[in-house]
């Protein structure tokens, strides 16, 4: 078969042929039909056939009917046109052959089987191509099936040689992984794995080599951007006609979505956990505090009272929509006004003590979508503080001073008073963490701490375009005066 155009003529032939050898009609009327007609021919001629040659005529006959019936049909069809030619063309005398009318019966008979069995093995043939073809059909079929959902896949889908040159390349790959097909086919499927994983790649290929199973996995690989995604992998061995394997296929599925949001989902649970211990560490310093500065009990139950109800308040600015309705914002909130509402909590309201808490430099408002993050900094910071820093202390004092260099927002957190810092601690905690990440990656900014021994010093750094415009206020607040 030169072409697909070719496989489909003899299929279609094969088809029509085992149609009509399902039908007697055909395959008994082609024997007896066959016979009859091959008899008139002869009769026809008449005196141009040799008498002793009578049979010439009844070949096709006996081809057709072997064709459409079988080889039985074919012998029942040779026998039948022997009797009919020997009766009228080879009169009889007494039943008796000749020599000559015997030698050519018994030729017209070999030659007879001959035909027959020749026609039955092009039945045969024609059995096997007609299987054949319809299996090539059902695999063209099944490979472009294969084809369309291999080029739909959401999934990258690459296959490569044992040499780990990539020798398909579909769409969900393009999408993953930025290149397009032309630009890997025929190269190196360590364009895209990290510099740091030099071995994945060759202990895939030994392990497809060996015929050993690769199981499923998560790994690392690059973009053509040069960007990390996380994805989750499958290699499955690709085999050829006779089971060796030339090669693997790889489905890649993009699992960095979902690798982001377990990432939020652990930092949500820390946070859960991490805010209810503090609450209630918060909690007993509150006590404290209201104990000191209180000379009855009344008066040290009103003060709690206080103190607990901003601290809850202090707790909701993680819900934006009650910023403005319970917290006095007519207009956008800012950084001096978060200050206020965070440090509610440690202030004693009438007191005539020193500044505990000084605020000064400009203000700075802060757009919606930064609110809820800069208040969990001004949380952890003031947290931290109340717990093991100056505001443990009955003489501690916060400085926090904010500026503006350069479209950045520059704010110095100074603690004085409180009990001596010894340098830093064997590790951060997860207050310090939480408020790292967010400036790093929230805010594209910078965070550092400076452990003297007189007070901790955090400076933070956050480009203005992440918080909104500023409004230059060079002022110094006395924010709160608590005992």
């Amino acid at each position: 078969m030169s072409s697909l155009s070719d496989a489909e003529r003899i299929h279609r032939w094969a088809r029509q042929l085992r149609q009509l050898q399902r039908n007697p009609w055909w395959v008994w009327g082609s024997l007896v039909g066959g016979v009859l007609v091959a008899t008139l021919i002869r009769w026809a001629l008449g005196g141009l056939v040799h008498d002793r040659i009578p049979f010439t005529t009844y070949y096709p006959a006996i081809v057709a009917a072997t064709l459409l019936g079988g080889f039985w049909r074919g012998v029942l069809a040779s026998i039948l046109s022997a009797v009919v030619a020997w009766w009228l063309f080879m009169p009889p005398a007494g039943f008796a052959l000749d020599q000559a009318q015997l030698v050519s019966l018994i030729t017209f008979f070999l030659v007879c089987l001959l035909l027959v069995g020749t026609v039955t093995a092009l039945n045969a043939a024609v059995d096997r191509l007609l299987v054949e073809i319809e299996f090539r059909r059902e695999a063209q079929i099944a490979l472009g099936q294969l084809a369309s959902v291999a080029e739909s896949s959401e999934d990258a889908i690459i296959t490569k040689d044992l040499d780990g040159i990539i020798t398909s390349w579909n769409k969900g790959a393009e999408r993953i992984f930025g290149y397009e097909a032309y630009e890997m086919i025929g190269k190196p499927i360590n364009l895209l794995i990290p510099p740091d994983r030099p071995d994945e790649e060759p202990s895939i290929l030994a392990r497809l080599r060996k015929g050993q199973r690769i199981e499923h996995y998560e790994t690392l690989r690059r973009r053509k951007d040069g960007e990390l995604i996380d994805i989750s992998l499958s290699v499955s061995p690709l085999v050829d006609q006779t089971g060796k394997i030339v090669g693997a296929s790889k489905i890649a599925r993009d699992i960095t979505g979902r690798r982001q949001a377990q990432e939020v989902q652990s930092l949500l649970l820390s946070e859960m956990r991490h805010r209810i211990n503090n609450l209630f560490a918060i909690t007993n310093s509150l006590v404290t505090l209201s104990a000191r500065t209180s000379k009855t009990p009344m008066e040290m139950e009103s003060a709690l009272k206080e103190r607990l109800a901003a601290l809850a308040r202090a707790q909701q600015l993680t819900r934006r929509g009650l910023i403005q309705q319970e917290f006095g914002f007519s207009d956008q909130p800012t950084l001096k006004g978060l200050i206020h509402v965070i440090f509610a909590p440690y202030v004693a309201a009438g007191s005539n003590n020193p500044e505990r808490i000084v605020v000064s430099g400009c203000d700075q408002e802060i757009n919606d979508s930064a609110v809820t993050s800069v208040a969990l900094i001004l949380h952890e910071l003031a947290t931290n503080a109340a717990k093991y820093g100056a505001l443990s202390a009955s003489t501690g004092v916060v400085h926090i001073d904010c500026s503006s260099k350069e479209d950045w927002l520059v704010m110095t957190w100074e603690e004085r008073g409180g009990p001596p810092v010894n340098g830093p601690p064997n590790r951060e905690g997860f207050g310090g963490t939480l408020a790292r990440k967010i400036v790093a990656s929230q805010f594209k900014g910078r965070l550092s701490n400076e452990w003297n021994s007189d007070g901790l010093t955090i400076r933070i750094e956050i480009p203005l375009a992440h918080l909104n415009s500023v409004k230059n206020e060079p002022s110094r607040i006395g924010a709160a005066q608590v005992a």
